[in-house]
């Protein structure tokens, strides 16, 4: 079905977006993002992000409460906003720029394209407004490990006699959300009948309900026209669709008021010319709304026509009587909800099915009155307009009904956070990586479970913990390394580090280091010299660790030994193994090297004797996560940490300096460089330029000359880098302005004692 769609939407969807970008001039601004290239205005979210997906101006204004609820609930959180229409893109930034990091176009529905914005946004929930149904989004979004929630669904009476028809292929997309949130019951028994799942639609209300009709207020220029006019009543027409104008003008003639102004809305602003050419042939006086900024003026009886975004909520409040247009013709009507909460008296058509429960709801409780046809609007009009008593009755029932079914978006959010702390983000493999790389992964996981059955290891008398991860890349393995050696020294108990020294020059099979010695990094590697600085630890360096800790215990006598990146080093027997796992990418993409980053299969979990969820934020919950862990390991304690940064150090003379609000350009050749580039930014440095290598790179003189050429060019006023990179860089000729930051590792004091009373003691191996 996938493949079928798939083929269509490059036969029909790319035919007709570019026909219409190119009709509408849209095409230059927006290509790239549609086609997933979403460039460096997005801020790096290192998997922490909720992107809201509002197709238009509509849902962009629905969503507001939603929006800053969300973003007081997630404050630390990266939260985006796309739009489909240059119309939503622009409201978007108007409407919520200040709420949100970031506003961007919504990639067209191919598969290339969701995957690119997928992988650059890396949501960890996506919230999609109303029935916005793009089966390779949904899908893109669940292969990603996001949440993946609807709010305000509706399914209107036009469209669902085709969701039904269709229903062979939207209940395999329908099935996809983990929540579904109706608008009411009849959209729930739609959806259903659409091929959602049953248990995962819920009713939750309309978020249009939550829209503070009082929050914007008229614009200034608008209200002090209308106090020079004084006009004696104020009609306002919102919403209007094509045919339905002519109507709304008949009845204006027919009203009786001498003074009275009429504003008049349509639908999209764009239709504005067309309706005032309308007015022209009709022979009344108009003025448009962008005229009345400067300085325009009409005369009464007239017409004021709007031809602005996102002003008409506010416009409401100036009318004595409201009709909301695509109601006499068979449009559907629109939303009848912010008049109501702007407590006017409105009059609709009878074609209101788009907004059937909200408009049975209305009449019931007195706050609505409906016409059957356009000879009817004049007389209706006429009738509140005469009857102020009536009037004020039937704005104040619609208020306290529009009142009283608040609470949408917050139900929305309650939804947004539970599913949030569910999900388990992953960057999984490109499709032609998998074509490619798939046989290799399965000969290197059998090469790995062999492995896992090889005969028993070798074991040291002195207690020795593994400190490890799963995947290759950076879990956090070293800093983890320092604070078990600080923690334990503490407690007066000597330490000894065993580790591989990865990509080191030394022709000895067997290193061994005095505590506080120096070494050149060509001997021992760069994560060994990190070790070496600031362990003041002996330091086994080979790639055969039993016979580097052999000779470790003879000489110093340690009470415990660390191996460090070990998990998976399996000749050399451990007391316990502690794992950890990076919480933006746990898991390497769900596959072993050479498609995935695993290092051994998931299951491999079932050896750890403690897991520590690294990169956490406080208050930060990962049930998800750890519901996957215990299904494959249901008895190692789980513990969070967090890697902060700690200081930031003149390479050349190792002093603190505070960059706070300057601009630096970073670069680092490390496993998870995005969490990097987030630990400048919370040391308050602005990221100008950052460059990337691959984990464990070695810089040449030309290279770093050419960075600090390029950061000079670019207005930098300092290079900064990460302390493994530092040992990297090249001897000598380093920049005045190179700094490194340094990192530490946080475990609140409860957990961390709980890992501590864990690790074996002396008297413990003896037993053994």
């Amino acid at each position: 079905m996938f493949f079928l769609y798939n083929l269509l939407a490059w036969l029909v969807l790319v035919p007709y977006y570019l026909v219409r970008a190119a009709g509408r001039g849209t095409w230059a601004s927006s290509a790239g993002q549609r086609l997933g290239r979403l460039g460096p205005h997005l801020p790096e979210t290192c998997g922490r992000a909720i992107w809201l997906h509002a197709v238009s101006v509509g849902e962009v204004l629905s969503c507001q409460q939603l929006v800053r609820q969300l973003r007081n609930r997630f404050p630390g959180v990266k939260l985006l906003v796309s739009t489909t229409t240059p119309a939503g893109q622009e409201m978007a930034r108007e409407k919520l720029g200040s709420w949100v990091d970031g506003v961007f176009y919504a990639p067209l529905d191919l598969p290339f394209a969701v995957r690119a914005t997928m992988r650059r946004v890396r949501p960890r929930l996506l919230v999609v407004a109303e029935t916005e149904i793009w089966p390779n989004l949904f899908r893109e979004a669940k292969r990603h490990g996001a949440g993946l929630m609807m709010v305000n669904a509706r399914i209107s009476d036009r469209s669902a006699g085709r969701y039904r028809l269709l229903r062979f292929f939207f209940r395999r997309v329908l099935r996809l959300p983990d929540v579904i949130l109706a608008q009411s019951g009849t959209d729930r028994h739609r959806l259903i009948q659409a091929g959602a799942p049953h248990d995962n639609v819920q009713v939750s209300g309309n978020l249009k309900f939550d829209v503070d009709a009082g929050e914007a207020p008229p614009p200034q220029a608008v209200k002090a026209m209308l106090k020079r006019l004084r006009p004696e009543a104020v009609v306002l027409a919102g919403s209007t669709r094509e045919g339905e104008e002519q109507f709304v003008l008949e009845a204006f003639r027919r009203l009786s008021a001498q003074r009275l102004l009429l504003i008049l809305a349509p639908r999209h602003p764009r239709r504005a010319g067309e309706v005032a050419k309308l007015l022209e042939q009709a022979g009344c006086p108009f003025l448009r709304r962008s005229a009345v900024d400067l300085g325009g003026t009409l005369r009464l009886p007239g017409v004021l026509l709007v031809d602005t975004l996102g002003e008409l909520a506010s416009l409401y409040r100036l009318a004595d009587v409201v009709f909301v247009g695509g109601s006499l013709v068979n449009w559907g009507g629109h939303n009848v909800l912010e008049p109501a909460m702007a407590a006017r008296p409105i009059v609709v058509g009878p074609h209101m099915q788009n907004f059937r429960s909200i408009t049975e709801a209305l009449l019931a409780a007195e706050g609505l009155l409906q016409i059957q046809g356009p000879e009817e609007l004049a007389p209706a009009l006429s009738r509140l307009l005469e009857k102020p008593g009536e009037a004020n009755a039937l704005g104040s029932n619609a208020c306290r009904f529009a009142a009283s079914h608040r609470g949408a978006a917050q139900r929305a959010v309650e939804q947004a956070v539970e599913l949030y702390h569910q999900a388990t983000p992953r960057l999984p493999p490109a499709w032609p990586a998998r074509a490619l790389l798939w046989l290799p992964a399965r000969l290197f996981e059998a090469a790995a479970r062999a492995r896992a059955r090889a005969p028993k290891a070798r074991r040291l008398s002195t207690p020795t913990v593994s400190v490890g991860n799963l995947t290759v890349g950076g879990a956090g393995k070293t800093p983890m390394i320092l604070w078990l050696v600080e923690r334990l020294r503490l407690r007066g108990i000597s330490i000894a580090v065993l580790t591989r020294g990865y990509r080191r020059a030394a022709p000895e099979p067997v290193t061994i280091l005095e505590p506080a010695s120096t070494a050149a990094s060509d001997r021992t590697g760069d994560e060994a010299q990190i070790l070496l600085r600031n362990t003041k630890a002996p330091i086994g360096i080979s790639a055969n660790r039993h016979a580097a800790g052999l000779q470790i215990e003879q000489r110093f006598h340690p009470d415990l030994i660390l191996l460090d990146d070990g998990f998976q080093h399996l000749q050399l027997a451990r007391d316990l193994d502690i794992v950890l796992l990076d919480v933006t990418e746990p898991f390497g993409g769900g596959e072993v090297l050479p498609l995935g980053r695993l290092r051994e299969p998931v299951a491999a979990l079932r050896r750890a004797g403690a897991i520590v969820l690294t990169r956490c934020r406080p208050g930060e919950q990962w049930v998800g996560l750890e519901q996957v862990i215990r299904r494959h390991n249901h008895k190692a304690p789980i513990f969070h940490a967090r890697i902060e940064p700690a200081a930031l150090l003149e390479a050349a003379t190792g002093q603190e300096k505070s960059l706070a609000g300057r601009g630096v350009a970073g670069f680092c050749g490390i496993g998870n460089p995005a969490s990097f580039r987030e630990g400048l930014e919370t040391m308050g440095l602005t990221i100008i330029r950052q460059f990337v290598f691959r984990d464990h790179h070695r810089y040449s003189p030309t290279q770093l000359d050419r960075m600090a050429a390029a950061a000079r060019r670019s207005g930098a006023e300092a290079l900064v880098t990460t302390e493994k990179d530092l040992v990297n860089l090249p001897r000598g000729g380093w920049p005045s302005n190179l700094y490194w930051l340094k990192t530490r590792v946080v475990i609140e004091e409860a957990e961390a004692e709980a890992l501590l009373q864990l690790i074996p003691s002396r008297e413990k191996a003896r037993r053994r």
